[in-house]
C-alpha cells in the first residue's frame, strides 16, 4: 500500500510569519497537533507540534507576565526547520519505519518541492486495524508453525476444509525459536473451537486461544 492512498490531502498550513497565537488558536479548534509552515508555492520550510507550543508556552507566575510576548513570537523562530518529509509513493510499511526510528508524531507528504498531504502516527494506528480486520467481528488465533516454505499454505487448508474466511494473517518470528515462525490469523467466525481443534489434529501448536477441553 502506498502512502498516496492514505494521506490526508487537505492539510491545514501557516506561514512563517504567522504568531503563536494563531498556530495555538488553530490547533485548537480544528483538533490538530502538527501544522506544516510553508511558503510560497507550498514549499515546506517546518513544522509546528502541539509539543513546542507548550515547551514555549509560559505557566505558573511567569504566565501573565510573558504570554503576550509569546503569543506574539513569529513561527520562524519556533518551528523545527530540520524536517523528515515522506513521498507519495513511499509505502506505508517503509514510512511505519520512519515514526518508528525516528520518534516522530507527522510525517508531511512532499512532491516536486511542493506539500501535497499529511500522515499522522493515528493515520497509521487506523490502517493497521482496517489491515488487520480487527475492527471487525470474528477471533483470533495464534499458531506456531516451523519456518518452511510452504507451511502457510498448509495451515490455510484448515480454513478451507470449516469453510472459514481468513481476515488477515500476521507472521512474527518466535523469540524462543528462531526455527519457527508465529502465524496471527483473524478469521471471520466467534467459535474458533472446532478449527484450533482441526489444527491440533494437523499437528499445530495452537498457542492461542488455549481453552480447557480442546485437546484431540
Amino acid at each position: 500500500m502506498l502512502i498516496e492512498e492514505i494521506m490526508k490531502t487537505e492539510v491545514i498550513t501557516l506561514t512563517p510569519d504567522h504568531t503563536v497565537k494563531e498556530a495555538a488558536d488553530i490547533m485548537r479548534s480544528h483538533h490538530i497537533r502538527h501544522l506544516p509552515i510553508v511558503i510560497q508555492d507550498k514549499q515546506l520550510v517546518g513544522i509546528v507540534t502541539d509539543r513546542d507550543l507548550k515547551e514555549i508556552l509560559p505557566y505558573g507566575d511567569q504566565q501573565t507576565e510573558n504570554l503576550t510576548a509569546v503569543y506574539e513570537m513569529p513561527l520562524s523562530e519556533c518551528m523545527v526547520k530540520k524536517l523528515i518529509t515522506g513521498h507519495p509513493m513511499d509505502f506505508v510499511e517503509e514510512s511505519a519505519l520512519v515514526f518508528y526510528h525516528n520518534q516522530i508524531g507527522c510525517l508531511p507528504i512532499v512532491s516536486n518541492q511542493q506539500l501535497i498531504g499529511i500522515i499522522t502516527e493515528t493515520d497509521l494506528l487506523y490502517k493497521y486495524i482496517e489491515l488487520t480486520g480487527a475492527h471487525q467481528p470474528g477471533s483470533q488465533i495464534e499458531v506456531r508453525v516451523p519456518n518452511i516454505p510452504g507451511i502457510l499454505h498448509e495451515v490455510t487448508k484448515v480454513f478451507n476444509e470449516f469453510q472459514t474466511n481468513v481476515q488477515s494473517v500476521l507472521v512474527y518470528p518466535d523469540k524462543e525459536n528462531e526455527a519457527n515462525k508465529i502465524l496471527v490469523i483473524r478469521i471471520k467466525t466467534m467459535n474458533p473451537i472446532p478449527i484450533i481443534e482441526g489444527l491440533k489434529g494437523r499437528g499445530f501448536d495452537v498457542l492461542w486461544p488455549n481453552f480447557p477441553g480442546t485437546q484431540v
